[in-house]
């Protein structure tokens, strides 16, 4: 009998999830065709393949940028194991890069996407659970937490979203993010001028979907282009720093992804841009992903958008998260905006880059300039001075808390991409190095993909 080769390379193995009864189940991880798949079997569900990663390449080049994870406070004993043992519980391998707080889950949105199921529910977190929260996380950091975002649903419903930034501010976090649609910003200019006064450690991380009517249709049930416009101006006549964070799904709004970078780096106060394929929960937990785009695919499709701005290359696995996460920050220069890491060789710095989203290349000067002087590193940190030195100015440290904001809002711009595990795409060493946590009212710390697929209300 002649032997026949299999159609796929046998790269390792994992522990996945079957989509349909959420059991733990054996997985294979292959290579076909220059894609990274999933190949399970659920004994009562059968076989199922799903796609990993569109580039094979990326996915191989990542374990470059790898790290150990960082501990942190646990609030839960190992039981039934990942993921059923939230959160977090002594599995897990990486503290909480982002604390996410929910403190409504009513919206003025029907958004197809939405993880949360937001609606019509008029439940509001009051401030003391808030700040019991907070608490948690922060000691659950050792008092070092570094993002916290606020989300909801639609957390500017919250009648007292003012008074919930002012305490979140006072907990010490690094930086304070509000998530939302910008709905209430684009229609009350004097709410974006209170937001004003919190710059410094704050920004507004808004939904933007692109330019396209059929993308805010498809996502968000009706054309809020204007309303997002409109947004923006209002935030930026208050200097208010602005990510924009864009759902990204095949066949809909993929090939916009190269013209909302241009929109992002040609727009005042917006300082970066984050994009998220479309994760297979909340409301879209019962939708087949016959369409995927992926991590990988969406730095393809910036490469093949941007006339060579930007390369897959110079979009790097984010240390705190190989897995998920990948990052660049571009500075400008006389011939335009170009990307740190073209110039500089990351995966030589890697153990002095801390597992954080939070990065800044002046606190990275000035970090490893103490730890050169003191002979540590020495050789490694002359060479890392010497590449980053080019980003910041000499007399970066010299100006004044506003002028060192103005620089930094008009002469760099971070993009990332944020991909999250749902029941197809699962297994266990994306979901234990998984940093963006949800902070719970029972005070606990659960990953955002874990709460989403199973620990969430109604679920």
């Amino acid at each position: 009998m002649k032997s026949r080769d299999r159609e796929y390379l046998f790269h390792s193995s994992t522990t996945s999830l079957c989509p349909i009864c959420l059991k733990k189940i054996d997985a294979k991880i292959i290579i076909k065709d220059n894609s990274v798949y999933l190949l399970k079997y659920c004994e009562a569900h059968g076989e199922n393949i799903e796609l990993f990663e569109e580039d094979a390449s990326f996915f191989l080049r990542k374990r470059e940028y790898d790290k150990p994870g960082t501990s942190c406070k646990t609030q839960t004993e190992i039981n039934k194991g990942c993921p059923y043992d939230c959160g977090l519980c002594p599995n897990h391998d990486q503290h909480t890069c982002i604390g996410l707080i929910e403190v409504t889950d009513k919206c003025d949105l029907k958004c197809k996407v939405c993880y949360a199921n937001a609606g019509d529910s008029n439940n509001y977190l009051d401030l003391d659970r808030i700040e019991q929260m907070l608490e948690l996380y922060q000691d659950s950091e050792g008092n070092t937490a570094e993002i916290l975002q606020i989300s909801g649903g639609e957390p500017t419903t919250h009648p007292e979203i003012i008074k919930i930034i002012e305490i979140a501010k006072s907990k010490g976090f690094q930086y304070v993010m509000l998530n939302t649609n910008g709905v209430k910003i684009a229609h009350d200019e004097g709410f974006a001028k209170e937001l004003g006064k919190f710059t410094g450690g704050f920004e507004v991380y808004l939904q933007f979907d692109g330019f396209d009517k059929n993308s805010y249709t498809y996502f968000r049930g009706q054309d809020l282009l204007e309303i997002k416009k409109k947004a923006i101006e209002n935030l930026a006549k208050h200097k208010v720093p602005i990510t924009l964070v864009c759902t990204i799904e095949n066949g809909v709004n993929d090939h916009e992804i190269g013209e909302i970078i241009e929109f992002g780096i040609r727009t005042k106060y917006i300082r970066g841009i984050n994009f998220q394929p479309v994760a297979y929960f909340g409301r879209m937990k019962q939708e087949m992903p016959q369409k995927r785009i992926t991590l990988s695919g969406i730095i393809n499709r910036i490469e093949k958008q941007t006339n060579g701005m930007l390369t897959k290359d110079d979009i790097v696995p984010l240390p705190c998260n190989v897995e998920r996460a990948a990052i660049t920050y571009l500075y400008k220069t006389g011939q335009g905006f170009i990307p740190v890491t073209r110039n500089t060789q990351i995966k030589k710095y890697i153990s002095m880059i801390n597992n954080t989203f939070f990065f800044k290349a002046e606190d990275v000067l000035k970090d490893n300039d103490i730890g050169w002087l003191a002979g540590k590193n020495m050789c490694n940190c002359i060479s890392f001075l010497k590449d980053f030195r080019k980003i910041v100015p000499k007399n970066f440290n010299t100006l004044s808390k506003s002028g060192k904001m103005d620089y930094v809002n008009e002469n760099t711009f971070r993009i990332s991409i944020t991909s999250f595990v749902d029941a197809y795409n699962f297994d266990m060493k994306s979901m234990q190095k998984e940093c963006i946590h949800i902070i719970t009212p029972d005070l606990r710390k659960i990953p955002f993909s874990a709460y989403n697929m199973i620990h969430r209300r109604g679920q």
